[in-house]
């Protein structure tokens, strides 16, 4: 939750970025533009003071000959070039020259100078060093309000964001548990909130519905079909079982009807799987010789290895369905040699064929799909139905590829509990 809360990726704090840096741009502009107003402001403000000192000399040199404790009177040599060459450009009489002597970071002095007649000049210094001193502090209090104003603002905008990160991770929370197989996952609605995240929940929650309305009714519409057709099939392996037994083609009308016999029975054992009505029947049994009675049930040459095999609480019938299922298509699928392994609670078949295709071990196994084309024909219900019993009986059976080829399928059933020691009790 913590590694969760700092992430740098989450939502949260790329809005929380965002707000920052809407809020800096904001500010720096205004501190632009507060900061050169106030410059104009104070540079108006000494030249307004400098024209009106040295008015008021010029004035008092002219009436008394005298000039003013306030101001200068140099030669035009005296002064520095930047002014000098502004006094001599002065054409109007009374005129004056400003001129604007900067030497960061203590040196603000603004220069006022008329010509008084003689090549004598008189002079008025501003020092700006107040105005100078007070736009640095105007900017620096602007910098400690806006960083002031950043320190509220962020966390505010985290904790509006996380209102918005709580009901996007519980959308992703749903539909991962659609994915995962939960069709009654809902999103639902949250608070008065009508926004785009309102519309991709309802969207998301009338998807679920739909396919659960979906694939209800092909769940009913499958089982249907397999009970109407147990009954004229079951009539036709009576009329089977009377057609002569030297005549080919009756041979091979038994073989069909035989098939679909199959067929019928575990299309029916799938409905009742995906209905969710089974239940397992627990006995204790030896799984060495459950698997192994199971794997000559299935046919063809099987490899039966026992590696201290464990004797487990669990519904053998069941079990024995699953390895049935498992040896059936890796000899009808795979390639010899097909092995069986029993250890502990763990029971392995392989083959040496081409292996699971890669939707298989994405996706799991799909009713009529089996695969690639290689893996040879089938209706794809034999995986189907182990993978519904291990989940009924809750054990875990999963699907690979060996490195060296062929596939293979892992069934691990529950232990049981260990009994406590009788010193611990």
């Amino acid at each position: 939750m913590t590694t969760r809360l700092f992430d740098p990726r989450s939502l949260r704090w790329k809005v929380a970025a965002l707000v920052a840096l809407a809020c800096c741009a904001v500010a720096a502009v205004i501190g632009v533009l507060v900061h050169r107003a106030a410059d104009r402001s104070g540079e108006r403000a000494g030249r307004d003071l400098a024209a009106a000192q040295v008015a008021a000399a010029q004035k008092e040199f002219s009436l008394t000959g005298n000039r003013p404790a306030f101001a200068d009177l140099r030669t035009a040599a005296d002064l520095p070039a930047p002014l000098a060459q502004s006094v001599a450009d002065l054409r109007t009489p009374g005129a004056y020259a400003l001129w604007y002597d900067v030497k960061a970071p203590n040196w603000y002095w603004l220069w006022a100078a008329a010509p008084v007649g003689d090549d004598r000049v008189i002079v008025v210094r501003t020092d700006m060093s107040a105005q100078v001193r007070s736009l640095q502090l105007l900017d620096r209090s602007m910098v400690k309000a806006a960083l002031a104003a950043l320190l509220v603002v962020v966390p505010v905008a985290a904790l509006v964001a996380e209102r918005m990160n709580r009901r996007l991770r519980r959308g992703s929370r749903t539909a991962r548990r659609i994915a995962d197989g939960d069709l009654d996952a809902r999103i639902g609605r949250q608070g008065r909130a009508r926004d785009e995240i309102t519309e991709i929940s309802v969207a998301v929650d009338a998807m679920a519905a739909a396919l659960q309305a979906r694939l209800a009714a092909e769940k009913r519409f499958t089982a249907d079909v397999a009970h109407e057709l147990r009954t004229p099939l079951m009539g036709l392996v009576t009329a089977a079982g009377l057609l002569p037994e030297d005549d080919e083609a009756a041979g091979l009308v038994r073989t069909q009807v035989l098939a679909l016999r199959v067929l019928v029975e575990d299309l029916l054992e799938v409905s009742r799987l995906d209905a969710g009505a089974e239940r397992a029947r627990v006995d204790e049994v030896p799984l060495g010789e459950l698997v192994a009675h199971a794997a000559e049930q299935a046919g063809g040459d099987t490899r039966l290895r026992l590696e201290a095999p464990a004797l487990v609480p669990t519904d053998p019938r069941r079990v024995e369905r699953i390895v049935t299922n498992l040896v059936a298509n890796a000899h009808r699928h795979g390639a010899p040699p097909v092995e069986v392994t029993v250890t502990g609670t763990r029971i392995t078949v392989r083959d040496h064929g081409p292996g699971f295709p890669d939707d298989l071990l994405a996706d799991g196994p799909q009713r009529f799909r089996t695969g690639a084309a290689e893996r040879g024909r089938g209706h794809g219900l034999g995986l189907t139905i182990a993978v519904g019993h291990a989940a009924v009986l809750g054990a875990a059976l999963t699907f690979a590829n060996a490195p060296d080829g062929g596939a293979l399928a892992t069934l691990v059933l529950p232990r049981p509990p260990v009994p406590p020691h009788p010193q611990d009790s």
